[in-house]
């Protein structure tokens, strides 16, 4: 049952993480692949305020998201004048330069040591200190995200990202501030999986920068493509596919040596099947060009 449940939480931040993902992808268009560099900088941020400074884990979690959005500002200020493919190339830049920071900047991150002893979730003087508790208390919040998206979805700033994605060029005919909006699905995507970064720390109670690197960003991606973009159903999907498809192909009798080899193919013509069949997605409203 603890095996459940730990895959359970593991679903319930990855849900978080392909939702704000889609936000970008789904509704604004943007295709980027630095997802996983700002859910590491939600996860320091969070991990910091908490062992260094004493914050609570909600002000924690809050100020670890806006940690991540303010620094995807500083980002996109400078790449909003890319489009496209160069776009993408500025997104693998910013992954790089994360990680880079991450694993180098050893005073603050301690380096590929990692940071441990990281608190357990506490709020109103209630510590979720079992994995049962805890998938309860994260249950809770990705229910919050997902209602705060499917709000900025049907509001007039989703409406206008989905006019953004289909044509550029008409959305600025009729007025629509382009720059500004996709400045600012960038943040808001980027402080959700902010938060989803400080909830993964608190929950493994250890972090190191091989939890964020580019091979983390394409994981992300690949649960909204192959779930579905342009609605909320294809980033769970997606989502709880890739949680669960690795560990069910564990139980696959295969022999040992060459195990792990058998499961990583296995996995990868899954995947390329679920693309070939439905390549915009097993529940996507959009095909993503």
């Amino acid at each position: 049952m603890n095996y459940l449940m730990h895959l359970m939480v593991y679903f319930e931040i990855f849900a978080i993480v392909a939702l704000s993902l889609n936000l970008m992808l789904g509704y604004g268009g943007l295709l980027q692949i630095a997802h996983a560099g700002y859910y590491g900088i939600g996860a320091y941020s969070a991990t910091l305020l908490w062992v260094h400074f004493g914050f609570g884990f909600i002000p924690g979690l809050i100020l670890a998201g806006v940690c991540a959005g303010f620094l995807s500002l500083l980002v996109s200020l400078p790449a909003r004048r890319f489009k496209g493919d160069y776009f993408v190339m500025v997104s693998i830049a910013v992954q790089a330069l994360i990680y880079a920071v991450l694993y180098n900047w050893t005073s603050v991150t301690n380096g590929p040591f990692g940071i441990s002893g990281i608190p357990k979730p506490e709020v109103l003087g209630v510590e979720f200190s079992s994995t049962g508790a805890v998938t309860l208390l994260y249950g809770f919040i990705a229910l919050i995200f997902i209602g705060v998206i499917s709000l900025l979805k049907t509001s007039p700033f989703g409406r206008a990202l989905q006019a953004i994605r289909d044509d550029e060029l008409a959305a600025k005919s009729v007025g629509i501030p382009v720059n500004k909006l996709k400045m600012q699905v960038f943040a808001i995507a980027s402080a959700l999986v902010g938060c989803a970064g400080g909830l993964y720390a608190a929950y493994v109670s250890y972090i190191d920068p091989t939890s964020f690197n580019l091979n983390e960003s394409i994981l992300m991606l690949s649960m909204v493509v192959i779930g579905g973009v342009g609605n909320i159903r294809g980033p769970l999907l997606g989502a709880f596919i890739l949680i669960t498809l690795p560990e069910a192909l564990r139980f696959v009798a295969l022999p040992d040596a060459i195990a792990a080899n058998i499961r990583l193919l296995i996995y990868g013509v899954l995947l390329i099947i679920l693309m070939l069949v439905r390549p915009q997605g097993l529940a996507g409203n959009y095909r993503y060009q």
